[in-house]
């Protein structure tokens, strides 16, 4: 009898053949997948021979349609068919008024949590999230994603012959916690074994082939449709490390393109409340000739207008760019933050690699050269170089190159922390810090006999909670009760390569933990970002005075809590009355000057209570040692 030979899914008999992976740029406007085929990574292509995979999803009545022909149904039927639906990976109502683009969708909004008013949103994760509403019925943003990578999952499998192993999906650098999860939820729903994410501008490294160079560091400029990135890369012997990120996850070429359709519409007097149909028609037109610009010097309009009548105009290349300019010099004012945050110059950059569609405007190449003193690259396809990435890195994690190395060190963008007594923040994990990371940090209790912690998760760079991004909130219960002070209770956080963040907490004498998965369900605006980095600076000085005020009043009120302790155990045994008359003078002071915005007159007076109490401490402690040695002979103690 023959017999069988056994494989995995997505594996040959042979275990030393090729185990099928895939990279997928999940784009704004266009999609990819990539897989390594005898060495060389490629995308692939549909039936048709089309490697674009517009990202664009329609609900029509026979089922639902993902890519081409989605797109050529979006004008007659813009309700069902969404487009665009990366912007709103991760993010809630609130998030929705920053994206700067009127959607021409049905919006709903569903409640997570109880007790919240419709359409409410809380710093941490909780509130409404974004629904579109369809002919099939209300679906998420990340189950619109989700149908997206199903049909690009399909096609890789048909061209492969096989069951993936796993897939590398790229999101922007800036994508915050919430985005990340989002993209993960959506690969989880169509089927998907993510591998790792993988930012888009370390992908973007990997296809030009930079880590085969020895050192030096990069720049890695990625204008997507929907979103921008930057990226300073310092590459040593096949290390990449991300020295600095930054960017804006809802600014892209589509702005480009709702700039000159603002200005078509004003040339044609169109006014602003123009129905779905009609904004699709002139962004479609929009885009155009923004296509066209990048080729020609000037380009033809011809417009149909709603009362059925035309309007036909004409716009030349420098009369774009200045449409535009404003939206560029965001990005190049990204790009400074990033070197100054990466601590190089402009003259320290080897290569500015262009990443991206929007890349292609020639007026984007021309203010990126004067910003890096340097001509782009743009040797390899800009649509398709993060797909190829992404492939490259797939194939290594899933063993096909088990002697070749890749280490890829991204960074985390704000500062991840916890609150304090006093509504201060203890920074545990800084801004710009390599990731995957773990830190840990020993805490204790306040009081005397407390037997549970509240610890709550924060993001920014300010030293005040108020100040900054809450992320999440749980308790550890179950602290044998102690004096304060006594427990040790560990808090550990680790962010995975993914960027996504788990905290847990260890009282290290009884082993009680507690933990938390941080999912908010919404994300940070890249305006928020940019605020707090900002805000950070520019308040320093008050937030270190702050700090100082805070860590003043909470050591005066821990002084305050044990001094009337101890009074009330023995006072009235160690102290005469005028003694004790000082030390209540001196506690006084001390309770009425905590209340003050001194932090110095706070310090003066704890320490003229803690001076006042010297007498009082002493003899406290001579009745402790007596106590412990009653009964017991002094050689007893001797080693």
């Amino acid at each position: 009898m023959a017999l069988l030979q056994i494989a995995e899914p997505g594996q040959f008999a042979a275990p030393h053949q090729h185990k099928l992976a895939a990279g997928i740029d999940l784009g704004t406007t266009n999609s990819l997948v990539a897989s390594v085929l005898s060495g060389m990574a490629v995308t692939l292509p549909d039936a048709a021979g089309r490697h674009l995979l517009p990202s664009v999803v329609r609900y029509a009545a026979e089922g639902v349609v993902v890519g081409d022909e989605a797109k050529l149904a979006a004008v007659e039927d813009p309700l069902n068919t969404v487009q665009s639906v990366k912007r709103l990976m991760g993010r809630g109502l609130a998030d929705l008024k920053t994206l700067g683009s009127t959607l021409p969708y049905d919006i709903a909004y569903r409640e997570v949590g109880e007790g919240r008013e419709p359409g409410a949103v809380s710093l941490d994760g909780s509130g409404a999230v974004p629904r579109i509403r369809t002919r099939s019925g209300e679906v998420t943003p990340v189950e619109v994603s989700a149908e997206i990578l199903k049909t690009l999952a399909r096609r890789a499998e048909q061209s492969l012959g096989g069951e993936l192993t796993g897939v590398v999906i790229t999101v922007p650098a800036y994508f915050d916690d919430a985005q990340r999860q989002a993209t993960k939820d959506a690969a989880r729903l169509a089927g998907l074994n993510v591998f790792r994410l993988l930012n888009e501008p370390t992908a973007a490294a990997v296809a030009y082939g930079l880590d085969q160079r020895a050192e030096g560091v990069h720049a890695v400029y990625d204008l997507g449709g929907g979103t921008f990135d930057i990226s300073i890369l310092r590459l040593h012997r096949g290390v990449f490390e991300v020295m600095s990120t930054g960017g804006d996850s809802a600014l892209g070429g589509d702005d480009f393109d709702r700039a000159l359709a603002q200005w078509i519409m004003a040339q044609a007097g169109l006014g602003e409340d123009l129905d779905p149909v009609m904004q699709l028609r002139l962004t479609r037109l929009a885009t155009g000739i923004k296509e066209q610009l990048s080729s020609v010097e000037s380009a033809e309009i011809h417009l149909e207008l709603p009362n059925g009548g035309r309007w036909q105009g004409s716009i030349d290349r420098e009369t774009f760019n200045g449409l535009i300019d404003p939206l560029i010099a965001k990005t190049l004012a990204a790009c400074r933050r990033a070197l100054r945050d990466a601590g190089v110059t402009a003259e320290e950059i080897e290569d500015v690699v262009m990443v991206g569609g929007s890349t292609r405007v020639p007026r984007v190449r021309e203010r990126v050269k004067e910003l890096f003193r340097a001509e782009p690259r743009v040797d390899v396809d800009p649509d398709r170089v993060v797909a190829i990435g992404a492939a490259i890195q797939a194939d290594v994690l899933a063993g096909n190159k088990p002697d070749e190395e890749m280490l890829l060190l991204d960074v985390i963008s704000l500062s991840l922390g916890m609150e304090t007594m006093g509504g201060l923040v203890e920074r545990i994990v800084p801004r710009n810090t390599t990731i995957p990371v773990a830190r840990a940090q020993e805490f204790t209790t306040f009081k005397d006999g407390q037997t549970a912690l509240a610890l709550h998760v924060v993001q920014g760079e300010r030293d005040l909670v108020s100040d900054c991004r809450s992320l999440a909130r749980f308790e550890l219960r179950g602290i044998p009760p102690m004096v304060a002070g006594a427990a040790r209770i560990r808090v550990t956080f680790e962010v995975d390569a993914d960027g996504l963040l788990n905290v847990t907490a260890l009282e290290e004498t009884s082993g009680v933990k507690a933990g938390v998965v941080v999912k908010p369900s919404y994300g940070l605006s890249d305006s928020e970002v940019e605020r707090m980095l900002r805000d950070s600076i520019a308040h320093a000085e008050d937030d270190m005075a702050a700090r100082r005020l805070r860590e003043e009043q909470v050591e005066a009120e821990r002084v305050t809590e044990a001094l009337r302790a101890a009074l009330a155990q023995d006072g009235d045994q160690l102290l005469d009355a005028g003694e004790r008359a000082g030390i209540e003078q001196a506690l006084k002071h001390l309770v009425e000057t905590a209340a003050s915005q001194n932090h110095l007159s706070i310090k003066r007076a704890r320490e003229a209570l803690e001076k006042v109490c010297e007498p009082y401490v002493e003899r406290r402690m001579n009745t402790s040692v007596r106590q412990a040695m009653a009964g017991h002979k002094l050689d007893e103690f001797e080693s």
